[in-house]
């Protein structure tokens, strides 16, 4: 029954990933702890393996359309890898509470971030550059000149990952829009490639520590990997902005429960 309840949150979580190219991260931990019964510690691990996974089928599938920019992803990806090994290993001195408290603060950053951008761009996100640009060296001395704040954002996200078991990817995606003017189907393949190489450098302090309940995390990371590849087909037919919209409330009111819930523990 637990394994059915995980393939089916799975769904939601890898839907969102693969058709935002972030966020579904953002409600894995919360979903593992509060509707699965893991403890904190192997949440934000089980979480890094689900979004991991997910965001390594999906990044691999878009790049069959051309939709990463390999030298931007991997580039960001590498900055990350050692924040996110600080980040796990910072994860084993915070208190449970602690963590489910910057888990809701970032879930809430993540649906106010995605509410102002819909409103923003009510038509849909707009792509900065056209699709031949990207290829070209418009990109290369754009990158080259947003090399300090990349570097900086690659690092914070990598760190994020490490210690909250989160992917970013609601983090990455504007920045390479607005900064390096990829399009959006650009930018969604490239954050799944960033927050693969961020998941796998998180993993790695976490190896020979104690393992995820697989019975749970299994199933989940299955149906998230499928519903990836789903959520890319489904975001291609509908509104960018309804989708983001109905997810920032959704995730919105999530995170405003796991903070409360949160500073009662930490109070209590």
């Amino acid at each position: 029954m637990i394994g059915l309840l995980a393939a089916g949150l799975g769904l939601l979580v890898g839907g969102v990933i693969g058709g935002l190219g972030g966020g579904g991260g953002v409600l894995t931990v919360p979903v593992l702890v509060y509707l699965l019964g893991q403890p904190v510690p192997d949440a934000t691990t089980g979480s890094i393996v689900i979004v991991g996974a997910a965001a390594l089928v999906g990044g691999l599938a878009r790049a069959r359309s051309g939709d990463v920019d390999w030298p931007t992803g991997l580039g960001f990806g590498l900055v990350g890898i050692p924040t996110a090994v600080l980040g796990s290993l910072a994860n084993r001195a915070v208190p449970g509470p602690v963590l489910l408290l910057g888990v809701a603060a970032l879930t809430l950053t993540a649906a106010a971030a995605m509410l102002l951008d819909a409103r923003r761009h009510p038509a849909g996100p707009v792509d900065e550059a056209p699709s031949g640009d990207v290829r070209t060296g418009g990109v290369a001395t754009r990158r080259a000149r947003a090399l300090v704040p990349i570097a900086l954002w690659g690092a914070g996200t990598g760190f994020l990952t490490g210690l909250l078991g989160v992917g970013g990817g609601f983090l990455v995606v504007p920045v390479l829009v607005v900064v390096l003017r990829l399009t959006t189907p650009r930018a969604i393949g490239t954050s799944l490639v960033v927050i693969a190489v961020n998941a796998a450098a998180a993993l790695a302090p976490r190896m020979g520590g104690p393992e995820p309940d697989w019975t749970v995390v299994g199933p989940f990371a299955l149906a998230a990997v499928v519903a990836t590849l789903a959520g890319k087909l489904v975001a291609d037919r509908l509104p960018g902005p309804t989708l983001a919209r109905a997810f920032a409330v959704m995730i919105g009111a999530v995170g405003l429960a796991v903070g409360v819930q949160s500073i009662f523990a930490l109070l209590g």
